[in-house]
């Protein structure tokens, strides 16, 4: 599904390589993918003005 010019995703980056991806609400989901495919559990929002950190072996945001 390609994501058009109006479509705006969050980005996540990954605390263990500093993988950056979209968020979940994004069509490819690239921040979970990258959890289900590396095993890195925390991700952090790189967006302004955000700072929290997702984890998603816990299923908790910190």
């Amino acid at each position: 599904m390609p994501v058009g010019n109006d479509d705006w995703v969050h980005l996540r980056s990954c605390l263990t390589c500093g993988h950056v991806g979209c968020c979940d609400s994004s069509p490819y989901q690239h921040a979970s993918k990258h959890f289900a495919d590396v095993g890195h559990p925390v991700m952090r929002s790189i967006q302004p003005g955000e700072a929290w950190r997702w984890c998603f072996v816990d299923e908790e945001i910190g």
